[in-house]
């Protein structure tokens, strides 16, 4: 999509999402954050565990914008399908890339296979394919098929605690050494961003889809209300079946999804209508490069051994002052900060790093 079609309050989104990203995935003391800061520590919803959903649901709402407008031109079919898996590659390649090198120069003992950049890149080829293939009424289709067959797997599955559930299981068996958590001797592995709970994430990224079409089409009214009745069916799903992150359950998909349209709505309303400022929009567009290059960074300071004595001699006189919490949480903030600095400097630059 040229800069001349773009919408910025979705810039604006998803560039708030990186930055949430790396303001919660870089405290100076991971034993002293603050309880909106972390995700919860099995089912519940905390500010932390929005962050991820509403970087898909933008993923999703991104692919309507871009591709929406080719398909009802009558572009080339195959050209746009290679277009979608080549670039969901690019994405995933660079997840693994980025997970090798913590592997190397962390001494990590074991290499993760999936993650955060892997799962935005199997849901993008997965929903830009959706895009290409179906019309909006086979779209809420897919959506309601993946919500109720992913309920069901869940409900008939075994326990929703993590511990032998089926997400758990399937983990085990497809990924184990190579997930997130592995125990070597049980020969139990989970992962967050695993292999079963990506339909509860794919359903997100669809219903991103769905949204960016309300966009596209000019009723930012359809899409304040389709927010509010997610968010409302979330709620009242999770009685019997948890918001939880690491399973992305269903109930989780439509909560999260809900309060993300409803946050769409309203910046579409107050930056592209009203004209106000897209706080953000530098990071959203360079978000995938904001985000490895924050990796890279904090492996690298981790991995030569300066991340500790930075925090205790730079911000040792916050904790003094507020506490521990307060001290990790000024380091997350300057960290964020700066990189803040160096997308602010790349748009006036007009540097964009495309994959």
């Amino acid at each position: 999509m040229n800069s001349a079609r773009r919408i910025a309050s979705v810039d604006a989104l998803r560039g708030l999402a990186v930055a949430a990203m790396l303001l919660v995935n870089n405290p100076g003391d991971w034993g002293h954050v603050y309880a909106p800061l972390e995700h919860s520590a099995w089912h519940g919803c905390t500010p932390t565990d929005l962050i991820f959903p509403f970087f898909l649901f933008i993923v999703g709402v991104s692919t309507a914008l871009a591709l929406g407008p080719r398909v009802d031109a009558g572009a080339d079919v195959a050209r746009l399908r290679a277009g979608v898996v080549q670039r969901g590659l690019r994405i995933v390649a660079l997840g693994l890339v980025l997970h090798l090198l913590a592997w190397w120069l962390m001494h990590k003992p074991e290499f993760r296979a999936l993650g955060v950049l892997q799962r935005i890149g199997l849901c993008f080829i997965a929903v830009g394919l959706v895009a290409i293939q179906l019309r909006v009424r086979g779209q809420w289709l897919l959506l309601a098929a993946l919500l109720a067959g992913y309920a069901a797997l869940l409900q008939w599955g075994g326990p929703l605690e993590k511990a032998g559930s089926l997400a758990q299981r399937v983990d085990t068996a497809v990924l184990g050494r190579f997930a997130y958590e592995w125990n070597a001797q049980t020969g139990i592995a989970f992962d967050p961003e695993g292999v079963l709970s990506t339909l509860g994430a794919l359903a997100t990224t669809v219903f991103g889809l769905l949204c960016g079409g309300l966009l596209r089409r000019g009723q930012p009214r359809a899409l304040l209300l389709t927010g509010v009745a997610a968010a409302a069916v979330g709620w009242w799903w999770s009685t019997w079946l948890p918001w939880n992150k690491p399973l992305w359950t269903p109930s989780f998909v439509l909560w999260t999804g809900g309060l993300a349209s409803i946050a769409l709505a309203a910046a579409h309303g107050w930056m592209d209508r009203l004209g106000h400022r897209p706080w953000g929009r530098a990071f959203g567009l360079n978000a995938i490069g904001a985000y490895a290059g924050a990796w890279m960074c904090t492996v690298l300071l981790a991995a030569t051994g300066w991340m500790a004595p930075l925090y205790r001699g730079v911000f040792a006189p916050v904790g003094a002052r507020l506490g521990p919490e307060a001290q990790s949480l000024s380091f997350a903030l300057a960290f964020v900060a700066v990189w803040a600095v160096i997308v602010w400097v790349l748009d006036r630059r007009g540097w964009y790093w495309k994959i």
